[in-house]
């Protein structure tokens, strides 16, 4: 898109010695909510306020956008005529300002400036070197000293430092202001209402988001009592006993539209190892092998010894053989059999299975003592 020409506006900026100090610089494509066309304008990050000039050299800015009416910042996908370009929406209370940057680091760049400034704190999700979350650093130390040196009286945004009392909801989230904004807006299908540190570092809030012509948002500050629980500050105070309790109040107040925002972040699938190389010390992304746990094997059912073949005898019967009435006669061949010691019952004491062979055996003898009885 080609960059419409600007007109130097006369009075319309103070010098640059008079800004306050720049953090950052460069490029951008600018398109305003009410400009049909693209301009290229130098344009710098200065306090907590972008500056447009026409070239680098200029000494009066053409714009000012202030950036206290921040509400988003997001990429476009967008294709641009330059392959390299890199696109951004940024969202003020006043309408969207669309910027074009050379390339994808840039943007990066410009990106974590603009949170870095916004925000008081260095965002972590962007795609930085370790060098330039080092500037972000720096960045946040300087403007933090600079609005305190402004307005004395005014804390600037700080952690938590009050201990939760209680479980916390799920959707309770470490964010600032602007960063539970873009939560929001990023993820809708995951509810519109989330708890986090408030401004001061010494209570919560409870940001929500509601689509009416656009993403409305909300902050309501939430306190902890001094007897014990919290309270939601509105011109009727809500009492509320746990934070559970202060997102259950506001679901039931407007009845069910506000949602807990309950983001599901994924987990990996595989272990995953980084390891150098010996020989040219890269580094080298590995995935561990993923083998099934090793089962221990299952003991066999204990089973009664008296039930381990089909051919067993019980010891009763045993005893009816024995105890069954036998001739008195020593040189009865059928006592001889009965009262001495067979190889198949002494078997049984050492084996609790019977042989074919041992079968056989007895079933001779079974035989043989029916025969003498008959000749009886």
């Amino acid at each position: 898109m080609a960059a419409a020409p600007v007109r130097q506006r006369c009075g319309s900026g103070g010098p640059r010695s008079q800004l306050p100090p720049c953090y950052f610089e460069g490029y951008l494509e600018k398109r305003g909510p009410k400009e049909k066309a693209s301009r290229r304008l130098w344009t710098c990050l200065c306090g907590n306020s972008l500056y447009f000039f026409n070239n680098a050299k200029d000494a009066h800015y053409v714009e000012k956008l202030d950036l206290g009416g921040f509400v988003s910042l997001k990429d476009d996908s967008s294709r641009d005529r330059n392959l390299e370009a890199a696109r951004l929406i940024l969202r003020m209370k006043d309408g969207e300002t669309k910027f074009t940057a050379p390339n994808l680091e840039a943007r990066e760049l410009w990106k974590g400036f603009l949170y870095s400034v916004i925000d008081l704190n260095v965002p972590s999700s962007l795609t930085l070197l370790p060098g330039q979350f080092q500037m972000l650093k720096e960045v946040v130390e300087k403007e933090r000293t600079r609005r305190r040196t402004r307005n004395p009286g005014r804390a600037p945004p700080s952690p938590l430092s009050v201990p939760l009392v209680g479980e916390i909801p799920p959707c309770f989230r470490p964010v600032s202001r602007t960063e539970a904004e873009v939560l929001l807006e990023r993820h809708p299908d995951c509810g519109n209402m989330l708890l986090r540190p408030g401004r001061d570092g010494c209570s919560l809030a409870v940001t929500t988001r509601q689509d009416l012509n656009g993403s409305v948002f909300r902050h309501y500050r939430v306190t902890q009592r001094d007897q014990g629980g919290y309270v939601i500050d509105v011109e009727n105070p809500i009492p509320c006993a746990t934070l559970h309790d202060v997102i259950d109040a506001l679901v039931e107040k407007t009845a069910g539209t506000l949602q807990p925002f309950l983001l599901e972040e994924p987990y990996e699938e595989n272990i995953t190892y980084v390891s150098a190389n010996d020989e040219n010390g890269e580094k080298i992304l590995h995935t561990a092998p993923s083998s099934p746990l090793p089962r221990v094997p299952a003991l066999p059912p204990k089973q009664d010894r008296w039930c381990t073949s089909p051919l067993s005898r019980s010891p009763a019967a045993d005893r009816r053989i024995l105890t069954s009435p036998v001739p008195a006669s020593p040189t009865n061949p059928m006592r001889r059999l009965i009262l001495s010691p067979s190889p198949l019952t002494q078997s049984e004491h050492n084996s609790l299975s019977f042989t074919p062979a041992a079968v056989r055996c007895y079933l001779a003898s079974l035989l043989f003592c029916f025969l003498i009885c008959s000749q009886h």
